[in-house]
């Protein structure tokens, strides 16, 4: 079978690139307005961009409610800054409920029961409840249209990363400990701890 996205709907669309994308880790944002509030949103659309400098991306679509930008989206454009805090088993609930639309005058760590813990280079708060977080300012927003289904690409670059102790061992991040969750298509999500093997990449010199 062959689709030409343009031919669809944007939400059958969208089916199709969340059932090809995954699994896809989880960009659990926080940031604050210009008033101090926070926010708490998660993104699948998210991934690494390179190390040198440290850079991150994710991307927030339009409300599909009303057709507006997102708290979070203003936010940074507000702003200037944000946080990735990395999702594992034990906040994935807590996760699923900041997906809610609240309100933006609404305080997300508090209506959702998680912990503010002061970052230590940009002003949104951390999530206290996660392992890892990644400290960010803005780098760049690219927009790809206003319509429902449009979404935007928002670039950071890492100022700071947080490791909780118990997760880091030579100079590397324990992942059976972090116990991080990905986002599958629908209301599916998976454990990176559930099934996993190694693949040994070979090098060029090797028979």
């Amino acid at each position: 079978m062959n689709i030409e996205p343009n031919t669809l709907h944007w939400q059958d669309a969208y089916k199709l690139l969340i059932g090809s994308v995954l699994p896809r880790p989880i960009a659990f944002v926080s940031t604050v307005d210009t008033k101090g509030v926070a926010n708490l949103a998660p993104f699948s659309f998210f991934t690494g961009i390179c190390a040198d400098p440290m850079m991150i991306c994710f991307a927030p679509m339009v409300r599909g409610t009303d057709g507006r930008k997102k708290d979070t989206l203003l936010n940074i454009e507000a702003t200037k800054e944000f946080v990735i805090n990395v999702v594992s088993e034990k906040i994935a609930e807590k996760m699923n409920q900041s997906a809610i639309e609240y309100p933006s005058s609404i305080d997300e760590f508090a209506a959702i029961g998680l912990t503010k813990e002061n970052s230590k280079i940009v002003t949104p708060p951390r999530v206290k409840e996660c392992d890892v977080h990644l400290e960010c300012i803005l780098h760049d927003i690219v927009h790809f249209g206003d319509q429902p289904g449009a979404g935007s690409l928002v670039i950071g670059k890492v100022m700071l990363v947080h490791i909780a102790d118990e997760l880091f061992y030579d100079g590397k991040i324990d992942t059976n400990k972090l116990k991080p969750i990905g986002r599958l298509a629908g209301q599916m999500y998976t454990r990176a701890s559930a099934d996993t093997f190694i693949l040994q990449r070979k090098r060029d010199d090797d028979k």
